[in-house]
């Protein structure tokens, strides 16, 4: 008997979505994968730059052509691979003629947001005419079914098959991710204060091309690289002394939540309801204030032998509950 055919269609962010798809692959299902906003080669990264972000830096309604782009594309693989299942990730960018022809192929499909509402196009009332809505934050599933939709909670997860251990380790804390002002005055304070810091992304490198792509040329005076692929994030975070997980305003807890301790790295987290998933002081850092920050850096530094043991501890909890696998596992009971 042949497996069910699963079509992922995500955002190309990070590569989630393969790691999303080794997930159901695990569970049987044949998973085809579409990155609906990818550009891959320089023709198409060419094209992105002329036909629709630059448009709309000149106050050009160069968005409606991306998405326009987006829709149709989408559209094309829904036909070529006939799913028997489908699961959309976020793609707030696709029009309303790709959620009409999933309708009519009546099909099971879920709708999954691995980020808040409001950096969404959607709207509760478009949520409540999807037969299946996940969220990566409790208190916005809980939000969405009292609204009347069909909402349930997952968390985000890790891979642990890009989770290979370091070969050596560093005396550093770094953040990868990107750059929010709240994530550059924490990470100033403690350059500041002597911690040895540094920081991954387009956002934060100094590299000309950089500044260009993301047209603008001032970046904060701290030690920085260029953006790198996920297996090398993993491998940054997990030979760096700590990794920082900076959140700010936003409703769940971020995917490095899951992947610092996974990758046996030591995270330092800003977020008390880590204590769901983790157990403060033995497998996470919970830090409160900056003061509180500095010293955790200071002693995490300093005393290996103790911050050996948290990670330990909190890759033993990644692997047995944290897993994209666990997540599947769990998904895979809500079709409708």
């Amino acid at each position: 008997m042949s497996s069910k055919k699963l079509l992922i269609i995500s955002p190309a962010f990070h590569g989630y979505c393969y790691s999303i798809a080794d997930g159901f692959a695990q569970l049987g299902y044949d998973v085809h994968v579409h990155r609906y906003d990818a550009f891959d080669g320089w023709q198409a990264k060419l094209r992105n730059k002329v036909q629709y972000e630059f448009p709309s830096k000149l106050g050009l309604d160069g968005r409606k052509a991306a998405e326009r782009h987006a829709t149709i594309t989408a559209l094309r693989v829904l036909d070529e691979v006939n799913p028997d299942k489908l699961i959309v990730i976020k793609a707030d960018t696709l029009g309303e003629d790709f959620w009409q022809k999933v309708a009519d192929r009546k099909i099971p499909y879920m709708l999954w947001l691995y980020d808040d509402l409001k950096r969404h196009l959607y709207t509760e009332e478009f949520l409540r005419e999807m037969p299946v809505v996940l969220s990566y934050a409790r208190s916005e599933a809980e939000r969405f079914a009292a609204a009347g939709a069909n909402a349930h909670y997952i968390p985000n997860g890790y891979d642990p098959k890009l989770a290979q251990l370091p070969t050596h380790r560093t005396e550093e804390i770094v953040f990868v991710g990107s750059r929010y002002e709240n994530r550059v005055r924490m990470m100033e304070q403690l350059h500041a204060a002597g911690i040895p810091v540094r920081v991954y992304g387009r956002g934060w490198s100094h590299h000309p091309y950089d500044r260009l792509r993301m047209w603008e040329w001032k970046r904060p005076d701290l030690p920085a690289k260029r953006d790198i692929p996920l297996a090398q994030a993993y491998q940054v975070q997990a030979g760096a002394a700590g990794a920082l997980n900076i959140h700010g305003l936003q409703a769940g807890l971020a995917m490095r939540t899951f992947e610092v301790p996974g990758m046996n790295g030591l995270q330092l987290i800003d977020r008390p309801d880590v204590s769901e998933f983790y157990e403060v002081g033995s497998e996470v850092l919970l830090y409160t204030s900056m003061d509180e920050l500095i010293e955790l850096c200071r002693r995490v530094i300093a005393d290996p032998q103790w911050s050996d043991s948290i990670r330990e501890a909190g890759r033993r909890r990644s692997l047995a509950e944290h897993t994209f696998f666990h997540r599947a596992q769990k998904m895979d009971q809500l079709w409708v």
